[in-house]
């Protein structure tokens, strides 16, 4: 099964406010296993940045001024996600600056090019509720090491929301591996206990038998005997 751990950046909150992209990071994974395939672009907004997110991520519009836009970007982006499980901290976040930002390009919105999409930020509220459930908790709560991570980066926290992941899912895992197992091992149980057919081949002796006993039915049947029709027309 093919996955992609997916993170963003934005200038702000809200893309209905006009809000758009700067960072965007797709990291692959193959069976429960990264690759070391990514997708990994800044992008130039054209527009300013909120203090506020800026403080989060530290990305500046000085440095982003060389970046290309997201128009030319996006044909690479869809073409990484395509037919993939999308993975993602808090989906409607992103899916929706995604999704605005393919609709400014006349584009199909995320559905039409991914596989579906896992919130793990969902995920974590059902397993822990009433807790913290950030990037930062969950990484502590399951013995991640985000040292690395003193702002937020898409590309880091898609490393880390990796880790985090499969953390999550390591129970579905071993439930799943170990019905496979069990009913591997009942079918092979059930094969051993089963006995082998045995055809036994009737003597002459109980031909004839059988013979006279089908002749004595049939007479006192008047010729309406099954068993003696059936063996005149085969």
């Amino acid at each position: 099964m093919r996955q992609i751990i997916l993170d963003t950046e934005t200038t702000g909150l809200d893309p209905k406010q006009g809000h758009r992209i700067i960072e965007v990071a797709a990291v692959e994974m193959v069976n429960r296993r990264l690759t070391g395939n990514h997708l990994h672009r800044y992008v130039n907004p054209d527009r300013d940045i909120d203090a506020g997110a800026m403080q989060v991520h530290g990305i500046t519009p000085e440095f982003l001024q060389d970046k290309p836009r997201f128009a030319d970007i996006a044909h690479e982006f869809v073409d990484f996600i395509r037919g993939a499980e999308l993975v993602i901290h808090n989906a409607p976040f992103d899916v929706g600056f995604l999704n605005m930002e393919l609709r400014l390009l006349d584009m199909a919105p995320l559905p039409n090019w991914c596989d579906g999409v896992t919130d793990t930020l969902a995920m974590a509220k059902a397993l822990r509720p009433g807790q913290r459930n950030n990037l930062d908790a969950l990484c502590k709560h399951y013995g991640v090491d985000n040292a690395a991570r003193t702002l937020h980066g898409a590309l880091v926290d898609c490393e880390l929301l990796a880790a985090v992941y499969l953390a999550l899912t390591r129970g579905q895992e071993s439930l799943s591996i170990g019905l496979e197992a069990r009913s591997a091992q009942a079918d092979q149980v059930a094969a051993r206990a089963r006995p082998k057919a045995v055809l036994l081949q009737a003597s002459a002796d109980e031909l004839a038998a059988h013979a006279s006993l089908l002749g004595a039915i049939a007479q006192e049947s008047k010729g309406a005997c099954l068993w003696s029709m059936e063996q005149e027309g085969s």
